[in-house]
């Protein structure tokens, strides 16, 4: 989920829908071509695991066994469906058996146990800080870094990108329509389309994410536009890309549920579907290589720093 299930006053803004117009990529080459890019991430986590695992947050190499290799912390978002928590937990096992030994931990921003200071706080050493959010929302630029800033001088920790935008992503939303029944030949292409609905948040670079992500699944699917919509405190909703897309003709359209695990906004979201609603993202296997290469992200990104800055350092203590 990107967002809280619950009102907050934060800053958001409108998101303009996906153009429908323009020229469209044939369905084939743009599958493969996302395809390759796809399996090429998976390539490039599995190096990095490998590579990463002999490196310390502050670069310097190590004989790390996957045991000593810094912690992956999920942050969740919580939610009172009880679906939700048994969501979460079947991807942090497949994150496990992509990694094995690798000490993997979750943490909920609400409503769920436990909470995220609570798992920092049973922590000591190093950990990555990975959001199961799927963009640049309040809860990612605030209250995991301030949940970090409290967590007390026993761990080291550094926070990973949020999960979306990402071609992974887009993977596992593309594999949640297929397994709803996405099937048309050419002739329905023509009148479908796809909401893209996603909880929702005022922060503009929110907004962005689920823009970015709706083009890149309207790319996947050979150029069939789809519209992103929200549950909550952005617009369009749901209802409305409905209909907005029906005023173009398309008439044949599905639902992709934009939130990694069930909620009461997921649930609302599928049920406005005219014919098809596509399942939660959660534990997708391509939702499982995302976590991962976040979590070998941060550590490239934390190793590239520290590399850059210990020269200037030798200078100084020479």
């Amino acid at each position: 989920m990107t967002e809280t299930e619950t009102s907050h006053p934060f800053p958001r803004s409108r998101p303009q829908p996906v153009a429908e117009g323009g020229p469209r990529p044939e369905p084939r080459a743009q599958a493969l071509t996302l395809d390759t890019t796809a399996e090429l991430l998976t390539r490039i986590t599995a190096q990095l695991g490998s590579r990463l695992g002999h490196l310390r947050l502050n670069g310097t190499r190590t004989s790390m066994t996957p045991i000593d290799r810094p912690a992956l912390v999920a942050v969740a978002h919580g939610s009172r469906d009880p679906g939700a928590l048994r969501t979460v937990t079947a991807l942090l096992d497949r994150v496990r058996e992509l990694r094995p030994g690798l000490d993997v931990r979750l943490g909920h921003i609400e409503l769920n146990r436990p909470l995220l200071p609570d798992t920092l706080d049973g922590l000591r050493g190093e950990a990555v800080v990975v959001p199961l959010l799927l963009g640049r929302g309040h809860h990612v630029k605030h209250d995991v870094p301030h949940a970090l800033a409290t967590a007390g001088r026993h761990l080291g920790a550094r926070v990973a990108a949020p999960l979306g935008p990402h071609p992974l992503l887009v993977e596992a939303l593309y594999g949640r329509l297929m397994e709803a029944g996405w099937q048309l030949d050419a002739g329905a292409v023509r009148g479908a389309g796809i909401v893209l609905a996603a909880a929702g948040s005022r922060d503009p670079d929110s907004a962005a994410d689920t823009r970015r992500t709706a083009q890149l699944l309207s790319e996947r699917l050979g150029g069939v536009p789809v519209l992103p919509a929200y549950a909550s405190a952005a617009s369009p909703t749901v209802p409305e890309a409905l209909r907005a897309l029906a005023a173009r003709g398309r008439h044949r359209v599905a639902v992709a549920s934009y939130f990694t695990a069930p909620g009461r906004f997921a649930t609302q979201s599928a049920a406005a579907a005219p014919w098809l609603a596509a399942a939660p993202l959660g534990a997708h296997p391509a939702m499982a290589r995302l976590v991962l290469h976040r979590y070998d992200e941060a550590l490239a990104r934390t190793a590239a720093r520290d590399a850059d800055a210990a020269p200037a350092a030798a200078l100084v203590s020479a």
